[in-house]
């Protein structure tokens, strides 16, 4: 395995993790004051829909670094 397809793997795990962090909202993450601001500008269903939106962007980007 080449350097390039592990931090695909790398990628698409931290895309997995975004995803559950948006959908179970850890209150220990979720009360993080980066991701209050988040919530502030973008709203509670803003800030879940950029991370669906991140993690979309990552998990492609793994998977493109994988296959390559």
């Amino acid at each position: 395995m080449n350097g390039m397809a592990f931090l695909g793997i790398l990628m698409v795990i931290y895309a997995v993790l975004v995803v559950w962090i948006a959908v179970k909202k850890p209150p220990k993450i979720w009360e993080m004051a980066k991701i209050k601001l988040f919530i502030k500008v973008l709203g509670e269903k803003g800030t879940v829909i950029f991370f669906y939106i991140f993690a979309l962007i990552f998990a492609v980007a793994g998977v493109w670094l994988i296959i390559k």
